[in-house]
This record gives structure tokens, C-alpha cells and sequence, in this order.
């Protein structure tokens, strides 16, 4: 089994190395076909040119002597051709030996199917529309080229294999630093799905990318590693905070009767009371996390009817001050007259809301403390806003109160509760499509704002 940047510089490398080499057949075949024109038409301008001498030569001496292109003879053997000159009868006046040529040229190097092969071509020359004679124009190779010529082919074809070899190189370097770019964050993020699947929630990558998908992709995985953190805290929180709250009660019950069996603690009205306040206590809990499993399996019935919220809280809050008054708290209701707050909704259920909201306000605000409940509208929502000066949440407990059973620091546990109350709020809040926000600080208070749709 190949690693991603294994295969990717493999097929990348592949890729150019095929692309390059048509590349460079197409090129030298290119270039060899067009410099294969360029000197077949400078041939044929020399056969021209060879042919106007002799006319020439014909014109200006009346007749053919044996002297007639010894001029050219030269030039013939550095050009690698040879020259026969005959009469209009085809009888030769004179012409050059074939085989003087073999003796300076490689015939092995000729380019050309018939490299090798001694061939003649025969052109007429003319004076006045007349045949005088012919010339015979022999050579080794269907196209002649020069040392000079075959010195700029060869330099041709070594520079076509240079930058090859350099292209291929740089494309080899390219491909290894790009497979590279891809690979790593890519191999990050396996190595951190492994280590996620083997429960280690903590591990987080941080080899970033300039690739946009790769990098959604990396930090797609981070947050999906922070939330399986999260989700785990919750779990652990959750068995612990279960543990707890039945261990409690069955505690005091077992205690308690196991001293009163034996003779520590006599039986007695009060004895007995205070134990069933502790069963009644561990009922009301089983009895919430009944209707906590409702909510979550939506199974639970909801009667839809419209409310007019000034109206509840107001009633309700007739119930509350009595139980602010008792810790001498000031308990204060501020709703605007001029204004209709008619939701759609279960009343029931949007009494335990406020029920669970100002008695947790109560709860945990100590005496001669404050407490205000306001209602407004803004453009979309109606706002029920409840804040007080009590002890306020710590922030590292805020995402957490509304998960099962959470309870925060030792300061709040000391208070009665089972850690129930949000949890059931947000859910009843959620089947009537409203949103609850709570801000706190320690010491300082707590600010609950729950934003419900108005009727159009």
C-alpha cells in the first residue's frame, strides 16, 4: 500500500514525463520536417543556379568546351554534389568522378531513406527557347547538408534533449513540493480521524494549508475533535451527576433505617417524615427525568392556544414575590402597556419555563439582593428578560447548564436541585421554536433572556 504523497508524485511525475515526451516527438519532428523543407528549397535554388551558369556560360562562349564549369567544381565537392556536363546530343564535354566524393564525406551520417545511394537528376539548358546541352547534378542523399548544417541539427536536437532533461527535472522538484502540500495536511488528518476513533479527544492539528478545501477539511476535524471532547466531558459528567443524585437518597433511607433496626435512632413521626421527604425527593427526580425522556422522543403532548404572556407573568409573579420577600429580596416586574404580548403556545408548559427560570433567580440570590423580570418586543420577537445580582455562573460552567443533571461549582451545589430544570426548559423551548440566551458572571449575576415569536 502506497502513502497519498507516494502515488500523487508518482502520477504526477508520470503525467509530465508522457506530456513532455509527445511534446518533444511533435517538436523534433516539427523541426525536422520544416529544416528539411528550408534546405530542400535551398537545393532547389542551387539546381536553379547551376542551370544559369552554364546558360551563361553557353551564351557567352557560343559553344561547350572542357573548361566550361571548372569553376564550379570546387563548390560541387563542398557542397557533396557532382557535375556532368553534356552536349544537346547527350554526349558528356566533361563532368567530375562520384567516387571523389566518397572519400570526403560520411555517407553513414546522411539523413534520408536513400542515405548512401548514388542518385542523378538531369535539367535542360537553354539558350534562346533552344536545348543546347544538359547538366547532370549527382548525390549521395535526397537533401544535402552541409557540416555547417548538420552541426545546427545536431544543436538542435541537444538543445530539445536539455530542456527536456531540465523540464523534467524542475517538473519532478514541482511535483514532489505540491504532492507534498497536498499529502501532509491530508496525512494529518488521517492520523488524527485514527487517534479519534481510539478515543483520544484531545489531539488537534495544526499543520494549516494555503488550500482552501484541505483546510476546511482540517479544521472541520478540529471542531469535530473538540466536540467529541465535549460530548465525552458530558457523558462522564452525566454518570457521575446520576450517580450522585440516586446515591443520595438511598443513603439517607438506608442509614437512617438500618439505625432505627438497630436500636440507634428510635422510630419516630419525625424520623419517618424526614425519610419519606427523602423518597419523595428521589421520585420528584425519577418524575424529571420521565419528562425529560418525553421531550427528547418527542412524544410529549403539547395543547396549543394563544397566551398573552403580560398577563402570566404577571399572575406568576404575584406567587414569586411572596418567596423573594422571605429572603428579603427586591422583586421587581417592569412590562410596558402600550404594547400586545400574544404568543402561540403551550401555558402549561410555558409556566414550568418561568416556574424553573425565577425560582432558580430566587434560588441563588442571596438576601437583600434584586431581581427584575422584564417584557418587551423588538422587531421579531417578544423578550422575557430576567436578571438578578445573585451569585452569578462560572464561565467555564456556561456551555454546560443546560446538559443532564449538570451542576456547577461547590458554591451552587449547595443549593437543592437536581440539575434537571434547565434541561427540561430548553427542550420546552424548542418545541415552541424560541431561543433562551443566558450571560452571567461570578459574583456579579445572572441575566436570562428567552425571545419567543409574536403574532403577526
Amino acid at each position: 500500500m502506497q502513502s497519498i504523497s507516494k502515488r500523487l508524485s508518482i502520477l504526477l511525475v508520470l503525467s509530465a514525463v508522457a506530456a513532455i515526451l509527445l511534446v518533444t516527438v511533435f517538436v523534433n519532428l516539427t523541426v525536422s520536417n520544416k529544416f528539411n523543407e528550408y534546405m530542400i528549397n535551398i537545393q532547389n535554388k542551387r539546381y536553379e543556379r547551376i542551370v544559369s551558369y552554364f546558360e551563361e556560360a553557353y551564351m557567352r562562349e557560343g559553344k561547350w568546351t572542357s573548361d566550361t564549369g571548372v569553376e564550379l567544381m570546387h563548390e560541387a565537392y563542398m557542397g557533396n554534389y557532382c557535375l556532368t556536363l553534356l552536349d544537346s546530343s547527350k554526349q558528356a564535354v566533361w563532368g567530375m568522378d562520384p567516387d571523389d566524393l566518397k572519400t570526403q564525406i560520411h555517407i553513414g551520417e546522411m539523413s534520408g531513406h536513400d542515405s548512401g545511394v548514388y542518385t542523378t537528376k538531369t535539367f535542360e539548358i537553354k539558350v534562346d527557347g533552344k536545348v543546347v546541352g544538359f547538366v547532370d547534378i549527382g548525390q549521395y542523399s535526397s537533401v544535402l547538408f552541409s557540416e555547417e548544417d548538420l552541426t545546427f541539427k545536431s544543436s538542435i536536437n541537444k538543445s530539445i534533449f536539455a530542456s527536456v532533461t531540465l523540464t523534467l527535472i524542475i517538473i519532478i522538484s514541482l511535483s514532489l513540493y505540491f504532492s507534498k502540500q497536498f499529502s501532509t495536511p491530508i496525512r494529518e488528518v488521517a492520523k488524527m480521524s485514527v487517534s479519534l476513533s481510539q478515543g483520544h479527544f484531545d489531539t488537534v492539528s495544526n499543520i494549516k494549508s494555503n488550500i482552501e478545501e484541505l483546510e476546511d477539511l482540517r479544521m472541520s476535524v478540529n471542531i469535530l475533535a473538540g466536540k467529541l471532547k465535549y460530548q465525552d466531558t458530558l457523558r462522564k459528567r452525566l454518570v457521575s451527576d446520576i450517580t450522585h443524585e440516586i446515591r443520595t437518597p438511598l443513603n439517607v433511607l438506608q442509614n437512617n433505617l438500618e439505625a432505627m433496626m438497630d436500636g440507634v435512632v428510635p422510630v419516630t413521626k419525625e424520623g419517618l417524615n424526614y425519610l419519606n421527604e427523602e423518597v419523595v425527593r428521589f421520585g420528584k427526580l425519577i418524575n424529571d427525568l420521565n419528562l425529560l425522556k418525553e421531550f427528547e422522543s418527542e412524544s410529549i403532548k403539547l395543547n396549543y392556544e394563544t397566551i398573552h404572556l403580560d398577563d402570566l407573568i404577571t399572575e406568576m409573579s404575584k406567587d414569586f414575590c411572596m418567596g423573594a420577600d422571605q429572603k428579603n429580596i427586591t422583586f421587581k416586574v417592569e412590562i410596558p402597556t402600550d404594547e400586545k404580548y400574544q404568543i402561540i403556545g403551550d401555558k402549561d408548559k410555558i409556566k414550568q419555563v418561568m416556574i424553573n427560570v425565577l425560582s432558580n433567580s430566587i434560588k441563588f440570590t442571596e438576601s437583600n439582593g434584586k431581581i427584575a423580570i422584564k417584557l418587551y418586543k423588538d422587531n421579531k420577537h417578544i423578550i422575557v428578560e430576567v436578571i438578578d445580582n445573585g451569585i452569578g455562573i462560572k464561565q467555564e460552567d456556561l456551555p454546560f447548564i443546560f446538559e443532564r443533571l449538570y451542576r456547577g461549582d461547590k458554591s451552587r451545589n449547595q443549593i437543592e436541585g437536581n440539575g434537571i430544570g434547565l434541561t427540561i426548559v430548553k427542550n420546552i423551548l424548542e418545541f415552541h421554536n424560541a431561543m433562551i440566551q443566558v450571560d452571567s458572571q461570578e459574583r456579579k449575576g445572572t441575566r436570562v433572556k428567552i425571545y419567543f415569536d409574536s403574532i403577526k
